[in-house]
């Protein structure tokens, strides 16, 4: 207990934390402040204290997991929030700097990690988007949009902010009917979809993962847009261009630092001469660091978020020229925090689908996640990339300009109405 007093007396600073020990004996910590909470944190049992103190991130977590720790006064977000709004990054935070054994061993797990090669590549997306489809119905929109959504001014639901996102991303392109687009890691196919209603271009999306590609083919054979848009089990390494138009989002962060490169060299091999490509990744503000260990023992084994030093350095040996890059701070925040709040609703179903262990597995990464957009480095990227200097406008005006086309191709439920909407405004 002793290494975790002194822990938390260092990042308690604001509000209150009560510490109620296995055997009853009650340690505070902090000071009550103005807008910010009192909590409660129950060990229960006497051998939590090392498991946490050892190693924050995965003995917090697995603690949790285990019910071992219980928060009281409010939940796990409320918890890792509160510790994280304790510490920010911006301000000296030292959360996601470990000690010296620490780094050593993550240095040695970030190396095996990263070697990510074909058969590690299929092994560590089936980990965790070969779950349960119904999972992720629970707390995904309907157009099952796995990643941060873009919460322009007047928005207000999940829905309305990963339509503007696709939107948004199809813009930035400046995609026209009869385009070739390929999609590099397509998930369960809705931007795919999405984008050639928007802008009646063919869109072809890559997957590693048995399930999502499944279900993408069914999803397009239910639309009627066989040949239109279609979909592979293809390691982008494979892929065969060239293409007028690359889109990837949040597939960045499972190619490994190691195979950076070889991605950039693909996407220019894959991208026709005039081509545009947009890179949507989740990002850190500040230099690189190597992921934690929760995270890659139970959620993204194998992932890994690059800085933008990290993405430049492997995009500028390629010939491929960065365009135009757009930092989206708290839009994750937004999106994760909408998540969390969807799956504690459906706590009883996630229970039924798995167990009490992964539901409270779940709800704490994505409130770690969550958090780390609000308190600590990370942030999502935007890079447009072309190969051409003058494959698009010398002004960015054309994007608000789409946007605007777009968004009014949708009728009031939201669904795309005029079909090709690029045709009429290109």
């Amino acid at each position: 207990m002793m290494l975790l007093d002194q822990a938390l007396k260092r990042l308690v600073k604001h509000g209150t934390l009560t510490v109620t020990e296995s055997s009853g004996r009650k340690r505070s910590y902090g000071t009550p402040t103005s807008g910010w909470p009192d909590l409660g944190l129950r060990l229960m049992d006497a051998k939590v204290p090392s498991a946490i103190a050892r190693n924050p991130s995965l003995g917090m977590a697995e603690a949790f997991m285990d019910d071992r720790v219980r928060i009281e006064g409010g939940d796990i977000m409320d918890f890792v929030s509160f510790i994280r709004r304790n510490n920010p990054w911006d301000r000296g935070g030292d959360l996601d700097n470990p000690g010296l054994l620490q780094r050593i061993g993550q240095r040695i797990a970030f190396r095996l990690d990263q070697a990510n090669q074909r058969t590690a590549s299929r092994r560590n997306v089936a980990h965790h988007y070969d779950l349960d489809d119904r999972l992720y119905d629970l707390f995904l929109d309907p157009l099952r949009q796995y990643s941060c959504a873009y919460w322009h001014g007047g928005i207000t639901t999940l829905e309305e902010a990963q339509q503007a996102k696709i939107e948004h991303i199809a813009a930035k392109m400046a995609i026209r009917p009869g385009m070739r687009v390929l999609d590099i890691g397509c998930g369960w196919g809705g931007l795919a979809i999405e984008i050639h209603r928007l802008t009646g271009a063919s869109v072809h999306g890559i997957t590693l993962s048995r399930e999502q590609l499944t279900y993408a083919q069914a999803w397009a054979a239910r639309e009627g847009l066989e040949g239109k848009v279609t979909f592979s089990l293809t390691d982008y390494r494979d892929a065969e261009g060239p293409f007028d138009r690359i889109v990837s989002v949040g597939m960045f962060e499972h190619v490994g630092v190691p195979n950076f490169g070889t991605f950039f060299h693909k996407c220019h091999d894959l991208l026709a001469k005039n081509g545009v490509m947009l890179l949507h990744t989740i990002g850190r503000a500040g230099p690189p660091n190597g992921t934690d260990a929760f995270t890659r023992k139970y959620i993204f084994p194998g992932g890994y978020i690059p800085s933008m030093s990290e993405a430049l350095a492997a995009i500028e040996p390629n010939k491929l020229m960065v365009t135009d890059v757009e930092i989206l701070r708290r839009h994750y925040a937004l999106t994760l925090r909408e998540w969390y709040s969807r799956c504690v609703a459906q706590e009883e179903r996630i229970i039924s689908l798995y167990d009490g262990r992964f539901y409270r597995m779940w709800l704490f990464y994505l409130a770690g996640a969550a958090t780390a957009f609000e308190h600590a480095d990370l942030v999502n990227f935007q890079f447009q990339i072309v190969r051409d200097r003058d494959a698009l406008p010398l002004t960015r005006d054309y994007i608000d300009e789409a946007e605007t086309a777009f968004h009014a191709a949708r009728g009031a439920d939201g669904k795309i109405v005029q079909l090709g909407v690029a045709a009429r405004n290109g």
